[in-house]
């Protein structure tokens, strides 16, 4: 069992300094926009975070009550960089649904 999924396996509380290294920026497009009318945030976070650290930064960082925690991992695409072929790096977005009456606003800062 590696050091990530004992943690997990464990339950141990995420310490501030990864809360911050999760939860890497708010994710603000039409689609996500349409989301927060059911009260779900959606975030872009760190390729190795796992679906409890995602939860616990949440709810660390911005004192709501997390319900679930939905996560995509997005491919780079294949692009042309100054005519050379290139890909793009990998992303990971999580889509936080949250507690009836909890409330994220993204547009002000930590």
């Amino acid at each position: 069992m590696s050091v990530k999924a004992n943690r997990a396996a464990v339950g141990a509380t995420v310490s501030r300094a990864r809360m911050y290294e999760v939860i890497r920026s708010p994710l603000i497009t039409e689609k996500t926009t349409n989301g927060s009318e059911h009260s779900q945030v959606t975030f872009r976070v760190s390729l190795d975070a796992t679906k409890p650290e995602i939860k616990q930064a949440i709810e660390g960082l911005f004192k709501v009550k997390v319900k679930a925690v939905n996560t995509v991992t997005v491919k780079g695409k294949k692009k042309i960089f100054r005519g050379r072929p290139g890909v793009r790096s990998d992303w990971k977005k999580a889509i936080v649904s949250l507690v009836e009456g909890h409330k994220i606003d993204v547009t002000t800062g930590l």
